[in-house]
């Protein structure tokens, strides 16, 4: 046993390196990692024996295969491309879509619900917390499937088929069609490319962001050093429009409207923009589920705000919009947005239960490419790495945001 001798000159004896606590919590934690390293090494190995006795490929080299399937209204893709990067960007990006809408659904639906579930009205009030306890308690894949079944498939909407024309809505004082509705797919106008120049449209377009950014800039210094009224998003727009509107010319009108028609066939739907049953129920059943979850977060964020923002917005005279728009909203979403971000990451990875509506989400063309003799565990490998990236990528995005806004601290 050591001995060692402590700043008052007595000696103090050290205990044998089997009974030192420091160094017995290195020692645990190395067996651990080693016992975890083994483990892993032994399921690897069992993994590679069991494939290659079954004659399963174990490389990766099956992304470069063809897919070998279509996809439901992919209209630009072919069962020869192959997986990587084709089919694979394909899910990614229909995936990425049904997410940011669900999003923007769940937020704007969220916050309205939060609001009314503290409003003075009874009868706002009780709506707002039937609806949150209602949806909160109700599996999003119920949700999803009671969307898609009672909108579309028993719903009140005709069929899209030779047989039988969708419902057509016009744009009042034209012959264009501006809506399409069918019980399989729904069709509104788009945007779509002439003859022009489209790169040195957005290129105007980027100049008029930056300059609006300015403008954005100027008008907030104004407002600090005169006390005048800011209308920040008013001339920042203004001066976004104005330079896209000059772009658009000196690019030669490189974009016109494009009206949705039902094409030859009476199956499809030319031009437009067009959507399907599936990406509509996926969507709209993750954003009303979500909803229900974000109307809590506004309203705890909105009740932890001091009472006295409240009394002295009375004080001023602020009607109830104006209370929530200028006084009690930002300080709550300072609040709201750690929170929010687990609802974002959560609808995100929900997405992938767009397989029980037929949705082509990047989990359905997955589990179509594993159905068609893909190995399973080199496309749930990437799979399970696409998600991780989907949720990497917004919380780089929603933390740089949260530390933006954050309160500052004293």
């Amino acid at each position: 046993m050591a001995a060692t001798t402590t700043s008052g000159g007595a000696t103090q004896q050290r205990p044998p390196f089997w009974r030192d606590e420091r160094i017995l919590k290195i020692l645990g934690q190395v067996v651990a990692v080693l016992i975890v390293v083994l483990a892993l090494r032994w399921l690897f190995g069992n993994l590679i024996d069991n494939l290659n006795r079954l004659g399963i490929e174990t490389g990766f080299g099956v992304l470069r295969s063809p897919a070998g399937f279509q996809v439901r209204d992919a209209f630009g893709f072919d069962q020869n491309q192959p997986i990587f990067p084709d089919l694979l960007w394909l899910g990614i990006r229909n995936t990425a879509v049904s997410a940011v809408v669900g999003i923007a659904i769940a937020v704007i639906l969220g916050t309205l619900i939060g609001i009314g579930r503290l409003s003075t009205n009874w009868l706002v009030q009780k709506m707002a917390m039937i609806y949150v306890e209602v949806f909160r308690n109700i599996p999003p894949l119920v949700i999803l499937i009671f969307i898609y079944a009672a909108a579309f498939v028993s719903g009140p909407l005709p069929a899209m088929n030779p047989t039988s024309a969708p419902i057509e809505l016009s744009v009042p004082g034209t012959e264009n069609t501006g809506l399409l509705l069918s019980n399989d797919r729904w069709g509104i106008p788009s945007f779509a490319t002439t003859d022009g120049t489209p790169s040195l449209f957005w290129i105007g377009s980027l100049v008029g962001l930056v300059a609006a950014a300015a403008v954005w800039r100027w008008r907030t210094k104004v407002n600090i050093d005169t006390g005048a009224p800011h209308r920040r998003v008013l001339f920042s727009f203004l001066t976004l429009l104005a330079i896209a509107i000059v772009a658009f010319l000196i690019a030669g009108n490189p974009y016109r409207i494009s009206w949705p028609t039902v094409s030859d066939n009476g199956r499809r739907i030319d031009g437009g923009f067009a959507t399907n049953s599936a990406y509509i129920s996926l969507t709209v059943g993750l954003g009303l589920y979500t909803a229900s979850h974000v109307a809590e977060i506004i309203r705890g964020s909105i009740l932890a705000i001091h009472r006295g923002q409240t009394e002295a917005s009375n004080a001023l005279a602020l009607n109830g919009f104006q209370r929530y728009r200028y006084v009690i909203l930002p300080q709550a979403m300072r609040i709201a947005i750690p929170a929010l971000i687990n609802q974002f990451l959560n609808l995100t990875k929900n997405t992938s239960l767009g397989t029980a509506v037929a949705y082509a989400d990047v989990t359905a063309l997955t589990a179509t490419a594993i159905g068609n003799g893909k190995p399973a565990v080199q496309m749930l490998l990437v799979l399970m790495v696409i998600y991780l990236m989907f949720s990497f990528g917004w919380s780089l995005i929603l933390n740089v945001v949260n530390r933006r806004f954050q309160f500052a601290s004293r």
